[in-house]
């Protein structure tokens, strides 16, 4: 199996110069040594701009010529159709119809060709499959991917140029492509930092998968049951649960209230306006410090900001 190296991270970091912003670290002023990364003030909203790019951006100019596919819930689908119009091809993009109706429009907004599909009925994998085989397009993986892997490992990057002596960074774990790279550039650099996912409990498939070393895959009743719907994968891929034995420490999970009060937090408190994907590490941090490993400085990804006018009232309005 190969595995994103420095050099990799490296290059990734100067093709995103200009296109992803070097996101700042803000400082808690209600927990002292905690810190916040804000991939919410990407051009899309979310860290996802990266690795889209990124994968854009090495493809060959015949590949190019073809066009792209994706398939993504969200998130990943605005970094394909962003990086697609910035770089001139054409993009098409596969999404399910459960998906938030802001990511969609956004989707359509940056100029790609949004398909639906059916999750309860249909694999998005194999609508996107027949797409390729039927029009050869160049495929942009949401995670499985070193370049997608690579530009999201920038994340490190950043973080340890901004606070070299970081202890332990936290991550949203879905697909575990952020994790995936956030965690090799870390430990690439100092491997005495700690990287942690965050899942929920009501899909916890990346935890189940570390502890039993093997994928394990859940059902998409299952997965649709949390509110974070940017981790609505139904099971990690064999680079990214490579990359996530090396390299990730653990695996933690949250309960759906905790994970809204962590938002909720967030937008009140710290008048960080998150989607509910990106409160899942706070969730770990406020209600199961016990199973993260001790720290000093502590710097949570705040993966992104698109979130539904009505469900961010939803959140705002909960107790």
């Amino acid at each position: 199996m190969e595995f994103v190296t420095l050099a990799m991270l490296r290059e990734a970091q100067e093709r995103l110069r200009g296109i992803a912003y070097h996101t700042p670290l803000i400082r808690s002023q209600a927990d002292e040594g905690l810190y916040f990364k804000p991939e919410t003030l990407q051009p899309i909203g979310s860290f996802k701009i990266r690795g889209a790019f990124n994968k854009i951006a090495s493809l060959t100019p015949e590949e190019r010529a073809r066009g792209v596919i994706a398939y993504s819930s969200g998130n990943h689908a605005q970094g394909v159709a962003y990086a697609a119009r910035a770089l001139g091809i054409r993009a098409v993009v596969v999404m399910p119809t459960t998906a938030p109706q802001i990511k969609i429009e956004s989707t359509r907004g940056y100029g790609a060709q949004v398909v639906l599909y059916d999750p309860l009925r249909e694999r998005r994998e194999e609508v996107a499959g027949r797409l390729q085989a039927e029009h050869g397009y160049a495929l942009v993986p949401p995670f499985n991917d070193l370049q997608v892997i690579a530009g999201q490992g920038t994340i490190g990057l950043e973080i340890f140029a901004d606070l070299p002596e970081v202890d332990l960074v936290l991550t949203p774990v879905g697909g575990g492509g952020l994790l995936s790279g956030t965690a090799a550039a870390l430990k690439l650099l100092n491997p005495s930092v700690r990287a942690v996912g965050v899942e929920p409990e009501a899909a916890a498939d990346a935890q189940a998968s570390l502890k039993e070393g093997r994928i394990v895959t859940i059902a998409p009743q299952q997965a649709g049951r949390t509110l974070a719907d940017g981790v609505r994968t139904l099971s990690v891929e064999p680079i990214t649960f490579a990359h996530l034995q090396r390299f990730a420490d653990a695996i933690v999970t949250v309960s759906e209230t905790e994970l809204v009060s962590a938002a909720r937090r967030l937008i009140l408190t710290h008048k960080l306006t998150v989607e509910p994907t990106a409160a899942l590490p706070l969730a770990a941090y406020l209600y199961h410090r016990d199973a993260l490993p001790p720290a000093r400085n502590v710097v949570i990804v705040l993966s992104g900001g698109s979130v539904d006018p009505a469900q961010l009232a939803r959140l705002i309005q909960s107790e």
